[in-house]
């Protein structure tokens, strides 16, 4: 399961700007699109909205397994519209990203060109660029599902860790909460992986990120070994799972069938 988590900003603040706090809403109910909608206008010139937008369609990739065309089209304008290194190097990282997503959804195998990508990311990123504690969670992500060597993703995460940490972004402390838990679990550290987990799932839940929700609660029930714990674990997981019409599509295993979702902001 560590494979799938996410990572981003979430808005939650009292003075975040109204677009910002209604595209973190509709993110977090799982509307990308709609979400994305928002940003449209802004993305064809400014280069922050154009990433941001990027982010959020490749999200609704990871989750859906749907959108990679519209994710293409808003990446290739982000990238059209980078000035400085820093917002190239943030678009590299956006296309590492999604390469990965194809990669690992077995869309497309775009292993190499996310390592390019990434690499290429790093290169431009200023050592102290916003968007490195980012890109070494992606560098983890890489390290951990594709590359499958532990030791360099858990020295990754926790770079992306302590990363997150001084910038106080905590969606991204969130996920790399939980996948350095994931390694803990593999090692059969089961006291530092229950610990991470539910960490990852307090995040999600303060931030109101309900989309992801669902998978930190379905990782804290595979660390629980109290068999009524972590059912209930499950069990609320199944309910997210299924007010949501079945997004993480690859909780479906886990959980059955969704309700029907008649469309992507109901």
């Amino acid at each position: 399961m560590a494979h799938t988590a996410m990572s981003g900003s979430g808005t939650t603040a009292d003075d975040d700007p109204p677009l910002q706090t209604a595209v973190w809403r509709l993110r977090s109910r799982a509307c990308w699109t709609d979400a994305a909608a928002l940003l449209e206008h802004h993305a064809s010139t400014d280069p922050a909205s154009a990433l941001q937008r990027t982010a959020l369609l490749t999200e609704r990739c990871l989750y859906t397994g749907q959108g990679w065309t519209d994710a293409e089209d808003a990446l290739r304008t982000a990238e059209a519209i980078a000035r400085s290194d820093d917002e190239r190097g943030a678009a590299a990282s956006e296309r590492g990203h999604l390469a990965y997503a194809s990669t690992l959804l077995a869309v497309r195998d775009r292993a190499d060109e996310a390592s390019v990508a990434l690499s290429r990311s790093a290169a431009l990123l200023a050592p102290a660029s916003p968007a490195r504690p980012l890109l070494d969670f992606r560098r983890g992500l890489i390290a951990q599902n594709i590359a499958e060597s532990p030791e360099s993703a858990r020295a990754a995460f926790r770079r992306a860790h302590a990363g997150a940490a001084a910038r106080g972004d905590e969606l991204l402390l969130s996920s790399t909460w939980r996948h350095l838990a994931a390694l803990a679990l593999r090692e059969g550290e089961l006291a530092e992986a229950r610990h991470g987990f539910a960490e990852s799932l307090r995040i999600r839940e303060e931030l109101g990120f309900l989309v992801g929700t669902a998978p930190a609660l379905i990782s804290l029930a595979e660390a629980e070994p109290e068999p009524e714990a972590a059912a209930r674990l499950r069990a609320e997981a199944g309910r997210l799972f299924r007010l949501l019409g079945g997004v993480p599509t690859w909780l479906a295993p886990y959980l059955g069938p969704p309700a029907p979702r008649t469309a992507e902001a109901s």
